[in-house]
């Protein structure tokens, strides 16, 4: 048993002599390789290969590995094989010894070979490009010579160990023998050195850094990505991690011992994605394993994905926001608020002035064209740059750029270095340096192949400098802008062609009358006309027709359709109707319009005609749909009378009502169309209410009563025309006013003609008298033979002198050219000569005929 076992420890002495030489050569062969991966991989290596002299560049940092790793040379050639580092300096630029192109083809060896130094273990590595080619080779050796040195004090070792093992051994050989195979689980030594050479390859070629640290927090193992990515020192193992001058962030969590996974922390200027496991879940030693990961360029990647993805929410941020309403001006302030500061610091909006007329932009008359600041977004009250309503001169590189699409986008990186930013007003310029702008973007607003001005943005508090990416957002940003803003343009021209046609359409002015003291405003909806419109119209007898109507719709129609209204309205006035009949043939006429020109359809209209007596101080109202009138008794006091409303116009079928009202002097009579105290979501006696509060109070002048109604229930953005109407009556001076009885007997005529001639001279008016005479002659002369009793004489002295005759026939006089040998029919012939107008009011009890003489002689024909 002792020969067997002293066999066996011989036997084992010379396998561990011949093991320990194995050992060394694998280790060799392990560490040549590894040495020559990690000096590929290095970052620089390829860089410097691909230079104009590798040999500079690379022999310094060669030799300084062979030294601190212990190798016999590092040499570093080329892809055709030339060295461009050797220990030796003479055999550089000599071709490399033994094969190399399988390492080319990204294959790495190790071999024995016959090198200049001698026999040695050779490892071979391709150096890689980023694009993935090979710029060369790294060779690594060490020589044979070196590698038994290491095995041979082992000899000796052995040999004593031998002796003092085999007394050991004996006793203890089945022990060691069933331990030893539960602590290597059965492989044998070639199985374990593979193992290990396996480990510790991957260890250190893996593209991720492997950290083991003990439970004391010290630094067990770290494999070269650690190292690369930390920075580690040469003697960082046995170091605690704390002391390793890692960032403290990074420091505290490698030595917290805590599950982590994929938490970023820093490392120079790298971010690494850490994971830390604990050892001992297993039976291991405690500690725990980290793994890095460098995801600098993943977050890179992930901001420039941020900035895209904020990029494209400002963009739908913009097609939400911009283009709400169709205002030019209010399109462009919406321009510079989306932009500013979500893609700029500042931004600015120039429209031509010709844009914001609603007109096609026109080329400039000189080297520029002028623009106006229209909006400025992003900045405080402090800021140097022009504010809005400045004129702006734009220089252009062409005389036609407006107007054309040669308008360009012109991006300046550096203020301050850009003298032809400057040019134009260095004043400013300095002003908008030293504020802290360093960067500007220009873009014009292109819109159906016309530029209608330019959108600027601005950097100051963004360091980073406007780009190509910038550029291109940009102009994808006010590309969709400028399409808003020339929808709002072409709203607003044919929004003021519209406007126009209804204002001509409506009173340029008031005509002259002494009864009522008139105000009014129109007010157009923000977003299209209407048909609203009113009219104070002067007829016989000292009085005067207050009318205000609506057409329902909105537009060119409804304003056209106003028009005609207004006319028939002016015409009907002319026949002296009372309003309710007036009303009546007004509903007629739309009526037969709408079932020739529309085919039935409603056209939609409502209207309030009122007529004032400045001699009764009454008023009689009819209404068709439409809000009646308020009063406003001199006290203050305000009252809504009750009108019969009537069916609005169109409709047909159902005959108006007219309501005599009492209007003692003084009071205002306030008409209006509903646009004024109607709001979508709120009752209409709310806005009565609020129309009674307004009016109730002071005495005021109807221009007054106007502003304050407005200033009270105008909103700030009318979605309706609003028509008000303010009318303070007057009544005409008894003394200025005289009425007889006539009997009904030609011989009364001459008395009437000398109580009218005593009359007009106790007023001053003899000259009046003669015509006065002759009218009174003709009109008294009919009643009494065509006319039936009681037969009045009234005359007023207003604006004009009016004579009236009243009887209670129906029967009209008309006026006609008398035959040479008619005897009669010459009256009326005279009074329409000699009268400034003249005509016939029919009333409930008879008729009326009057005629109007200017003061001063007979009218001018």
């Amino acid at each position: 048993m002792l020969g067997i076992v002293s066999l066996l420890v011989v036997t084992a002495v010379v396998a561990l002599v011949v093991q320990g030489r194995r050992d060394s050569t694998n280790v060799a062969r392990a560490r040549s390789l590894s040495v020559a991966e990690t000096f590929a991989h290095a970052p620089g290596v390829a860089a410097a290969l691909d230079s104009r002299d590798p040999t500079a560049l690379l022999q310094p940092r060669t030799e300084q590995i062979r030294r601190a790793t212990g190798v016999e040379y590092i040499v570093v050639a080329g892809t055709n094989g030339i060295r461009y580092t050797h220990p030796d300096p003479a055999l550089i630029g000599e071709h490399i010894i033994g094969p190399y192109k399988e390492a080319l083809e990204g294959k790495p060896f190790t071999r024995t070979l016959n090198a200049s130094r001698g026999l040695a273990i050779n490892s071979v590595v391709p150096v890689p490009r980023p694009d993935g080619t090979a710029a060369g080779l790294v060779s690594v050796g060490i020589r044979v010579e070196t590698v038994n040195k290491l095995a041979y004090p082992s000899i000796p070792l052995a040999l004593g160990a031998a002796v003092v093992a085999l007394a050991l051994t004996a006793g203890g050989a089945a022990l060691v023998s069933r331990r030893l195979g539960r602590q290597t689980r059965g492989l044998g030594p070639a199985e374990m050195t593979r193992m290990y050479e396996h480990h510790d390859a991957v260890l250190h070629a893996v593209r991720e850094g492997v950290l083991i640290i003990g439970a004391d927090g010290r630094l067990v193992l770290a494999n070269d990505e650690a190292r690369r990515l930390l920075g580690l020192p040469a003697d960082a193992e046995g170091r605690a991690v704390t002391a390793l001058g890692l960032h403290p962030r990074t420091a505290e969590l490698l030595a917290s011992g805590r599950v982590a996974t994929d938490e970023v922390r820093p490392a120079g200027n790298r971010l690494l994605a850490v994971n830390l496991r604990p050892t001992g879940e297993r039976g291991g030693p405690p500690g725990t394993v980290a793994t890095l990961r460098d995801t600098t360029e993943l977050q890179a990647v992930t901001g420039r994905a941020e900035t895209v993805r904020e990029r494209l929410l400002l963009l739908y941020r913009a097609g939400a926001r911009i283009g709400t309403t169709l205002d030019v001006t209010t399109t462009a302030r919406e321009l510079a608020e989306v932009a500013a500061p979500g893609f700029a610091d500042c931004a600015t909006v120039d429209l031509a002035d010709s844009v914001l007329r609603g007109e096609e932009p026109e080329p400039p008359s000189g080297e520029a064209m002028d623009m106006r600041r229209t909006a400025v977004g992003g900045v405080g009250p402090d800021h140097p740059l022009y504010p809005p309503g400045r004129v702006i001169g734009y220089v252009p590189t062409s005389a036609d750029v407006l107007g054309s699409t040669r308008g360009h986008t012109w991006m300046v990186p550096d203020l301050a270095a850009s003298q032809e930013w400057r040019l134009p007003d260095p004043e400013q310029a300095a002003r908008i340096l030293e504020h802290g702008f360093h960067s500007l973007l220009s873009v014009p607003l292109h819109a159906r192949g016309v530029v209608l001005g330019m959108a600027n943005f601005w950097r100051a508090q963004n360091e980073a400098p406007f780009d190509a990416e910038d550029l291109s957002f940009a102009e994808e940003l006010v590309a969709r802008a400028a399409v808003s803003v020339d929808n709002a343009r072409r709203y607003t021209r044919e929004h003021e062609m519209a406007v126009t046609l209804q204002r001509s359409l409506l009173p340029s002015g008031l005509p002259e009358q002494n009864a009522l003291d008139v105000a009014y405003r129109y007010l157009p909806a923000q977003e299209g006309v209407g048909g609203d419109w009113f009219d104070v119209i002067p007829l016989s007898g000292a009085r005067v027709a207050l009318v205000v109507g609506d057409v329902v719709g909105h537009g060119l129609h409804a304003a056209a359709t106003m028009g005609r209204l207004r006319t028939t309205v002016h015409n009907f006035s002319t026949l002296d109707l009372p309003p309710d009949e007036l009303l009546g043939h007004l509903d007629e006429l739309v009526v037969r319009t709408d079932q020739v020109e529309t085919g039935g359809a409603i056209t939609g209209a409502t209207c309030l005609y009122a007529i004032y007596d400045a001699v009764s101080g009454r008023c009689s109202v009819a209404r068709a749909g439409h809000p009646g009138p308020a009063l406003v008794l001199p006290d203050g006091t305000v009252r809504f009378p009750e009108i019969p409303a009537g069916l609005p116009l169109g409709i047909g079928g159902m005959p108006f009502e007219a309501t005599e009202l009492e209007v003692p002097e003084g009071s205002r009579l306030v008409l209006y169309t509903d646009g004024l105290v109607e709001r979508r979501g709120q009752d209409i006696d709310d806005g009565l209410e609020r129309l009674q509060n307004a009016l109730a109070g002071r005495d005021r002048t109807p221009e007054e009563t106007c502003d304050d109604v407005l200033e009270a229930l105008l909103p700030s953005r009318p979605g309706d025309d609003i028509a008000l109407l303010v009318a303070r009556t007057r009544t005409l001076d008894p003394a200025r006013r005289v009425q007889w009885q006539v009997d009904p007997d030609p011989a009364a005529v001459a008395g009437v003609r000398k109580e009218a001639i005593r009359w007009l001279a106790d007023r001053g008016l003899d000259e009046e008298g003669f015509v006065t005479e002759l009218i009174l002659s003709e009109l008294v002369t009919n009643a009494i033979r065509y006319g039936s009793e009681p037969i009045s004489v009234r005359l007023l002295y207003d604006r004009a002198l009016i004579c009236e005759v009243s009887d209670c026939s129906s029967t009209s006089p008309h006026l006609r050219y008398a035959a040479t040998t008619d005897e009669g029919g010459r009256g009326l012939f005279l009074v329409a000569q000699f009268a400034e107008r003249w005509g016939t009011r029919y009333t409930e009890r008879g008729k009326v005929i009057w005629s109007e003489q200017a003061l001063g002689g007979p009218p001018s024909r």
